[in-house]
């Protein structure tokens, strides 16, 4: 294997204009920031432990898993390790969140790892409703892996709907215990990570019924599997739901109960509460215990659809810095792919876009723990705005991602399309994240109810949260004329938002006057409120990314650079929902011709460095794990190196040709 850069990966970063390392310190939040993951990166991938002798692809689906259990073990044991010689600058969830959802754990278990609902979800639900009693009982064991835990909520025929959930818990006073059942086959538990196998305990949400009266879903603690034997416990029905499109380590599973009997303490009680009598304490607001969903959301959005689409865009863009192909000019060497306009067409929006939802998410982020604090003084009022946000943040960042990683496969040609560039794994990591945690197009409604309630406030003239104040002015900015600069097109996004919720709204009213039961006309106005919530999240996004510039101190050059990505992903999405914006905005037909020409030149501005920008992200060649992205740009050497793993070629005969091949020939057919 080589070890000498490509020469045209060299050339690339000569031209680049501005310091790389700028911007890798601006992405993660500071120097001192970087130094710390450079420094948890090179800790945990220096082991030769968490290191595959044969890629995961040549392994069953048995050992798949077995594989990613025995990782998962040593990598705890390594967490242990670094927090007892770390100076704390790490942070410790986020070292947790690096390592299940994020890009260092994708460099070690890169088909998801059967710890993660635990940590992800299993912890922070008891930390978020239990009381202190129960915290001290449980979290100290969880965290120290004592136990292994999973979040039981989506069932076979119930998920993102989960008032409509069938677990039943019924409470008996005589034993101060709830009983456990799954009454129906549709009751079975589907889905959650690390149940199949893996877990002991899970948090199970079910329809609470004390005193003859159900009282909606609850959480409950529930013990699945004796802690020695790890043997299912009576009345425990148990396993693994199969193969799927990715995440074939995460171990997901179903769950059925058949009078299983907990302790009455075992239901977490930090808002609502039963008594011993059976007497139902109801919480001070049903909302508060959508608090685990928010997380993950938000984690989704900022740990996943950013990393994925900077991952994907590293592979593609160095891969098409090095690929050269066809003839452009005759007798003239072949070009890099990347000279092509549309080869930049399809990578440098993914860049774009990566960096865009990458401001976003630091802004639902800091909501997340300002509105966190808040709830622990019982304040609620920012509540609904950080749910909406999250929804359509994750709804729009996921499918953004899996669209975008698809095109970054393509851009790779046939080479994109083998297992060892991480494309088609980095795609089915993608896609999974548009229907877990929430199917995108339920979030997308429900942040559109949001928004219907937002803008009757507004014609109510009450004040407005951030995200939604434009709805008072967005019709006076049609006054303007058009200039294809920043403030005019992020203000045509505020136009499109803000005309599809009225448009919405109207739609509504005037189906109800015309006699239409509420719900139909919700139901008939759906497709119109899916996209008043995607322009919605898109003008959110857009915004976010001006905002951010205008706030930073950052080099002339970085800044410039940054500008222009904001530039393009404006003119790119515009031209996308180009109706949207001639029907809403102040655009003219006559004016898109300007964005056309501001999409081209953006490209051209890009192009010097476009390398530099995907390094900036500065992903090591174990995170990328692709012949295709490598740092030196060695693409052919690495594609032949990682042929030879293949298992067939151990042998240079395989038996098949004595079993079956050979016999055919020599058959005279």
């Amino acid at each position: 294997m080589k070890i000498t850069i490509n020469e045209d990966l060299k050339r690339e970063r000569q031209k680049c204009t501005f310091n790389v390392e700028e911007l890798t310190n601006f992405i993660d939040g500071g120097i001192q920031k970087t130094e710390a993951r450079r420094k948890v990166e090179s800790f945990f991938l220096s082991d030769p432990r968490l290191k595959d002798d044969v890629p995961m692809e040549y392994l069953s689906h048995k050992e798949r898993y077995e594989h990613a259990v025995r990782k998962s073990c040593v990598l705890f044991k390594k967490i242990t390790e670094w927090q007892e010689q770390d100076d704390g600058s790490g942070g410790s969830m986020d070292l947790y969140q690096a390592l299940l959802g994020g890009l260092l754990g994708s460099a070690i278990i890169n088909d998801g790892t059967p710890f993660a609902v635990h940590y992800v979800m299993f912890i922070p639900t008891i930390m978020g409703q239990g009381t202190m009693e129960q915290q001290g009982d449980w979290v100290g064991r969880a965290f120290s892996n004592q136990i292994i835990g999973t979040y039981a909520q989506t069932e076979l025929g119930h998920g993102t709907f989960i008032r409509g959930l069938e677990t039943t818990c019924m409470y008996d006073p005589s034993t101060e215990e709830f009983v456990l059942n799954s009454p129906t086959l549709t009751s079975y538990k589907w889905w959650p990570g690390g149940l199949g196998h893996t877990c002991n305990y899970a948090v199970v949400v079910a329809q609470l019924y004390t005193q003859g009266k159900c009282h909606g879903i609850h959480p409950f603690i529930v013990q699945l599997r004796d802690e020695e034997t790890w043997m299912p416990l009576p009345g425990i029905k148990i396993g693994e739901i199969g193969s799927k499109f990715g995440m074939n380590s995460t171990n997901n599973g179903y769950l059925a109960f058949d009078n299983v009997r907990i302790p009455r303490i075992n239901m977490l009680m930090k808002n609502a509460k039963v008594l011993k009598d059976g007497t139902y304490q109801k919480s001070l607001s049903d909302k508060l215990t959508y608090g685990t969903m928010i997380f993950v959301r938000v984690a989704i959005v900022r740990d996943l659809v950013v990393n994925y689409l900077a991952k994907a865009a590293v592979i593609a863009t160095r891969y098409s810095a090095v690929r050269r192909q066809s003839e452009r000019k005759p007798g003239e060497r072949e070009p890099q792919i990347l000279d092509y306009q549309t080869q930049q067409y399809k990578l440098f929006p993914v860049i774009a876009t990566s960096i865009a939802f990458r401001f976003a998410a630091t802004w639902l982020w800091t909501v997340y723990n300002e509105v966190t604090s808040q709830l622990e003084q019982g304040d609620m009022e920012r509540l609904p705005e950080l749910h909406a946000m999250a929804c359509c943040l994750k709804a729009v960042g996921t499918a953004d991602a899996a669209v975008g990683v698809t095109t970054c496969r393509l851009a790779c040609g046939g080479h994109g399309y083998m297992n060892n560039s991480n494309l088609p794994n980095t795609y089915a990591m993608t896609t999974a994240t548009e229907t877990y945690e929430g199917e995108n197009t339920v979030l997308l409604l429900q942040t559109a109810r949001y928004l219907m309630k937002a803008f009757q406030d507004a014609k109510s003239g009450m004040e407005l949260t951030e995200t939604v104040k434009y709805l008072n002015n967005f019709k006076n900015l049609r006054r303007l004329n058009w200039t294809t600069d920043l403030k005019c097109m992020a203000n045509a996004f505020t136009q499109v938002a803000g005309s599809l919720i009225e448009k919405c709204y109207f739609s509504i009213n005037l189906l109800v006057k015309s006699g239409v039961p509420h719900e139909d006309a919700w139901n008939q106005t759906s497709i119109q409120l899916t996209r008043a919530t995607d322009a919605h999240c898109r003008a959110f996004v857009i915004n976010a990314f001006i905002a951010t510039l205008q706030k930073v101190q950052l080099s002339s050059e970085l800044k410039l650079v940054l500008t222009q990505l904001a530039e393009l992903i404006c003119v790119h999405w515009i031209l996308i929902k180009l109706g949207d914006f001639l029907q809403f905005s102040n655009l003219k037909p006559s004016d898109v011709h300007s964005v056309q020409t501001l999409l081209e030149d953006s490209l051209k501005r890009l192009r010097p460095n476009a390398v530099g920008l995907v390094d900036s992200f500065d992903m090591r060649d174990e995170i990328l794990s692709s012949p295709l992205g490598a740092y030196d740009g060695n693409v052919y050497e690495r594609l032949i190196n990682e042929a030879n793993k293949s298992p067939l070629n151990k042998e240079p005969v395989n038996e098949s040709f004595h079993k079956y091949l050979k016999p055919f020939l020599k058959s005279n057919l």
